[in-house]
Order: C-alpha cells, then structure tokens, then sequence
C-alpha cells in the first residue's frame, strides 16, 4: 500500500511539473491573456470580500454586488493597460511592479469614490469604494508572488539534479540585495545570507537573509560549507576591494566580484554581470589622477609613431595615444597577425566614436633590424614623436637566441634612433625593462645597451629628446606568470615556479603605458624615468592565491588531499631571483609622484660607437662567443655564464 501510494504521489508530482512546464512555454500572447483572466477573477472576488468586510454577512452575489463589480471591471482594465501592468515579466517581479499595481488601484479608488459616492447608489456602502481596491491590492501581489515561487523557483528547484552552490553575498547594499533577487532564479545557488562590515547592519535580516560580519568570513566559509562568495560592492575602491579580497586568500572559496557600477536602479544586477576575481584585483592599485598636460605634450596634433605596436605594451600605447587627438597613428609590427588585430581594434573605435573621426591611422609591416627599412620609414612619415617598443623579452629565448636578440633589441633601436635623429623627430622614447639593471642575461644586457645608446645621443647635444623609461613585469602580457598560472589552474596543476623565493615587479599594462607617455611629457634629452612599481611581489604567494580564489586547495606535505600543487622546477638560464629598478642611488622626483628621474653614469658616443661596430660584424658572422665579448664590454656587470650551443632559431 506504501508502494502504491508513493507511486501514486509521484506521477502527480510529475504530471504537477509537466503541466506548470506547459504552461510556462505557452506564448506570451496566451500567457497575457490568461493572466488578465485571472485578474478579473480577483477583481471580482475582491468585491464580494468587500461587501463581506463591510456588512458582516457573506453574501456572493446580488444587485448591488453586480453593479460594484460593473464599476470595478470597467475601471481596472483601462487603468492596468495603460500602465503597462501587464508588461511585466512574473519571474522578475519587483518593487517597481508592485509599486505600479498599488498607484492602478488607488486610480480605480478615485472612480469608485466618484461613483459611489458622489452619487449614492441603493444598497452599496460608500466605504466600499476604498475596501475593495486594497483588497484587490493584496490578492493581485499575493498571486503574483505566489506564481513567481511555483512556475519559477519551485519548478527549477525541480528541474535542477546537480549539487548546488552554496553561496554567500559580500554587500547587503543596494546591489547585494539585487544580486540576491537575482539569485532566486538561480536553480543552482543556495544563498546562505549576507557577510558585512558595517556594524549597523550585523545580525539583522535582509529578506529573510542574516547578515554575518565580514571579519567573521573564514569561520563562516568553513561551518556553512560555503563554495563561493560573491562581492557586490561595485562603489568600493581599489583598496577597500582589496581589504576584502585578502580576507579570502587563505580560505578554499571561489571569489567572484561585480566589477562595475551599473544602472541599480533598473535591477541590471545578475549572476551573469559577476566574474573571477583576476590578480589584477590585488597586485592593481587606485590610479593617479593623470597630468593632462603632459599626457598631450607629445601626442596632441602631433604625428606619432609606435613599433613594436602588436605587442602588450605597444598595443596599449597605441590605444591610449589615439584617445589624446594626434593628427595621425604610424603603427610598426613585424608580425602581420599582431598588426592586424591592433589596427583592426583602433579602426572599429573609430567606427563607434570613441575616437575622433580624423585620426589617420597607417600601418607598416616592418623589422625594424633591417636599416633600409628603417630609413624608408622615417623618410616616408617623419614623426613627431616616436615610442619604441619593438623588443624580444622572453628571457630564456634570448638566451638560447643570442645573435637574433642582440640584433632585434641592440639594432632595432640603434636604426630607429639614428633615423629619428636624422630627420629630426622631437621626442623619442625608449621602453627599456628592470632586467637592465646589473643584467644577469642577455636580454637585460642587450636592453641595458639600448639605454647606453640612447643616452650617448643625448649626450652629444641631438636635437631630439632621447628617453628611457624603465619599467618591471606587466601583468596580463605574453609570457606573464599571471596567464601561465591561470592556464595551470585550469588544466588541474600542477603550478610551476622556478623558484619558491623568486620575487618581481608588477604593473597593470594600461596604468604602465600611460606613466610612459607622462614620462615623454618631462623628456628633455638623456633621461632615465623609472616607474613607482610599488613593493615586490613573491611568486610562490602569487600563485597560492590564484589557486586559492579559484576555490580549490594547495596540495602540499599539511594537505596532501589538496587539488593544485606547486612545483619548484629551478631558475632558467639568466633568471634572478630578485630584480632592480636603479643603477644608481637617491633616484630624483618628478612631476608625477609615480614616476622618478634615475641618476646613472653612460658612456661616451665614440667609444660607444666603435664597439657597436664590432658587435655589428660579430653578429653578421654569426659569431656568438664574440657577440657576447662585445656585450660583457659595453655592460661590465652583466655576468656571462657559460656559453651554450647556439639555437638555429637564433
């Protein structure tokens, strides 16, 4: 009997979800149709409780019942449609939409009252005029809820077999509680409440949600078994959002963040609008107020070139150059899909208005090692003001590729400020790297002999401004530990660092592109600006992190059940554990409170210039154990290791 009685209870439960299921995928045309149905049911019914209230007698139906349900009928439906009651989605009911029923039903109170009261009417009360809207007030919100829970929340709950998430909204604000609202129809989240700061708000209730004190979040992720947090503070600064973010580096919980402010008021807050949080959400920091003047010093109605220009930084750069109105964009790229891709991006922000419509913008397909192509693009354009980004970076690339690094970083620049200088383009800015400073590889020592280059020009009196700006890690760029990590994570591990000490710099690339432009601003000729990269950041802290707001665990000797592990696999050739900025000591302010003016010895252009002439032939024979000579003499700090094989890639 047990048996058949479950049975029986389960095929009505089922027939119970296929018919609400039929329903719900019913034209909205239908659906309209019998939601109006239903209203006029309880516009009817309100009127017989109405009576019912006002006489104390239950009566259903007589003349003057009729004549107030007449009234009542031919008012509520003008007024409905009018204000577009029907309109509105059920799932995504809210204040607005009750808001909209009540201000409709004190419309049908108004005509009630002048019909019924104005001119008395035998045997219907005069205080019916007023019961019957607030009657019809609470069974329309009581439906509409009702239908809300049973077509949508219940029905998902239904419909969804997988493992819910059991989450926890970080902001009882206005978008936290949109985000909750959000959240009902989310048949996969389990929201356990509201975490806080702000002590007014602790212990209270927000519809039907605790709100927990933030300081408490690692107790309250490990008792109610929290999968993820979501951070609905979009108005808080970078440092309040970091305060908040670090409280859950440490714990196993996924961590998602609402990035932006958003149009509240038109309840835009959903699931969909959060993300992951990003390591740019920690390593980042609150911006500086741009000096505009020297933003537009070198780029206003001027004509600038970027090489270099597909790459992380020279793309950047050539995003925000073409935000300052310089008369035209030279884009110089070695590699044809790098080029496509940035020339593509600044030509579709020209087609949608974010840049002015009269900025030309050209493309070169050009190695900028190749000195008659150099001169055939300085010849052609004749900038105003030249960025050059055009480098290999990687490290351990170069390393193995000496005579091809040596060429593309020493040369390229060597033919670029040579050309600029011949035919007198104003301002000319190195991108240079931390790694040239008392270089452990040829990469750093090659970017070292840029700096020298540039400086040994400035020196002798050119009429166009040489500058360096000097710069660490950007997060986000090709080869960064930050998407290599994000990779790993992904792929279930293991999270390889070269070593569990190892310590860099790091800067968002925007914030990192546009202090260079300010930089070129302060150029007068021969400077070294150094960045303000705020404090080293440890690799091995980086990716726990990364691995711990992702929400998973590091596998290790205390957890040996953890999901990612970290594995030390040793220092690359040239890689250093600790990187520099300065050369030289007591580095002098600027202008800008980000940027500093680096105090550094160079050499002299003739002695500079007889070596380079060496390294030159060296590399045309492809002699690699004399390139380096010639290197470790022009940068005596820069150690040369043993030498190995050359790469044929070189």
């Amino acid at each position: 009997m047990d048996g058949g009685l479950k049975s029986y209870l389960w095929n009505a439960e089922t027939l119970a979800v296929e018919g609400l299921q039929s329903l719900i995928g019913l034209r909205r045309g239908i659906k309209v149709a019998l939601m109006i149905l239903v209203d006029a049911f309880l516009c009817v019914a309100a009127v017989v409780i109405a009576f019912s209230l006002r006489l104390g007698i239950w009566d259903l139906w007589n003349d003057a019942i009729a004549k107030v349900v007449v009234a009542c009928l031919a008012l509520w439906l003008p007024l409905f449609l009018l204000r577009g009651i029907y309109n509105s989605v059920v799932r995504f009911i809210g204040s607005r939409t009750m808001i909209g029923i009540v201000v409709s039903c004190i419309g049908m109170m108004v005509g009630l009252l002048a019909v019924f009261t104005v001119h008395s009417v035998p045997g219907v009360p005069r205080t019916v005029s007023m019961i019957q809207p607030m009657v019809f007030i609470a069974l329309l919100v009581t439906s509409r809820l009702f239908a809300r829970y049973v077509f949508f929340d219940l029905l998902n709950r239904k419909s969804f077999n997988g493992r819910r998430q059991v989450s926890l909204i970080y902001g009882a604000g206005s978008a936290g509680r949109q985000l909750a609202a959000s959240l009902r129809h989310e048949p996969g989240v389990l929201l356990q409440g509201y975490l806080d700061d702000d002590d007014r708000l602790v212990g209270k209730r927000l519809d039907g949600m605790k709100i927990y004190d933030g300081d408490r979040a690692s107790t309250l992720v490990e008792r109610l078994g929290v999968d993820t947090v979501m951070l609905a503070i979009p108005g808080a600064s970078r440092q309040q959002r970091d305060g908040i973010i670090r409280k859950f580096e440490n714990i196993s919980v996924r961590v998602l963040i609402l990035p932006k402010m958003r149009d509240f008021l038109n309840g835009s807050v959903s699931l969909s609008d959060l993300r992951d949080i990003e390591i740019t959400d920690l390593l980042g920091r609150d911006p500086v107020a741009p000096n505009h003047l020297l933003l537009h010093r070198t780029i206003a109605n001027n004509s600038v070139m970027i090489t270099g220009a597909g790459g992380s930084i020279g793309s950047e750069l050539c995003r925000q150059i073409s935000r300052l109105q310089p008369t035209r964009v030279i884009l110089a790229e070695m590699t044809e899909h790098a080029l496509y891709l940035i020339e593509g991006e600044l030509r579709e922000l020209r087609r949608s208005g974010q840049l002015a419509s009269n900025i030309e913008i050209r493309t070169e397909l050009a190695n900028v090692t190749d000195l008659d192509t150099v001169r055939r693009l300085f010849d052609r354009w004749r900038p105003d003001t030249v960025f050059h980004a055009a480098a290999y970076k990687h490290v351990p690339l170069v390393e193995e590729n000496v005579i091809a690094g040596m060429r593309n970083n020493i040369f390229g620049t060597l033919y670029c400020a040579l050309e600029a200088e011949r035919v007198n383009v104003r301002n000319f800015i190195l991108i240079s790297t931390d790694k040239a400073v008392r270089p452990s590889n040829v990469m750093g020592a090659s970017k070292r002999v840029c700096e020298l280059v540039l400086q040994a020009m400035a020196a002798r009196k050119s009429k166009t401004r040489f500058a360096i700006v000097r710069f660490g890690n950007v997060l986000g760029s090709s080869g960064s530990v930050v998407p290599r990590f994000q990779q790993q994570i992904r792929n279930g591990g293991p999270v390889t660092l070269t070593h569990i000490d190892v310590t860099r710099y790091f800067m968002t690339i925007p914030e990192a592109a546009q202090l260079v432009i300010q930089a070129s601003g302060m150029a007068e000729g021969g400077e070294v600006f150094v960045l303000d990269m705020g404090e080293p950041i440890r690799i091995y802290d980086l990716a726990r992190t990364m691995i711990h707001l992702s929400g998973l665990t590091v596998r290790d000797a205390d957890r040996p059940d953890g999901d990612i592990e970290i594995c030390e696999i040793g220092l690359r050739k040239g890689e250093k554990l600790f990187e520099e900025l300065l050369i030289g000591n007591a580095p002098l302010p600027t202008k800008h409170p980000r940027i500093m003016h680096a105090r550094e010895t160079h050499v002299e252009w003739q002695e500079l210039s007889a070596v380079i002439d060496e390294m030159d032939m060296a590399l045309a024979s492809g002699d690699r154990q004399a390139s380096l000579e010639m290197l470790s003499r022009l940068v005596p700090e820069y150690q040369r290791k043993e030498d190995q094989p050359e790469s044929s890639a070189a």
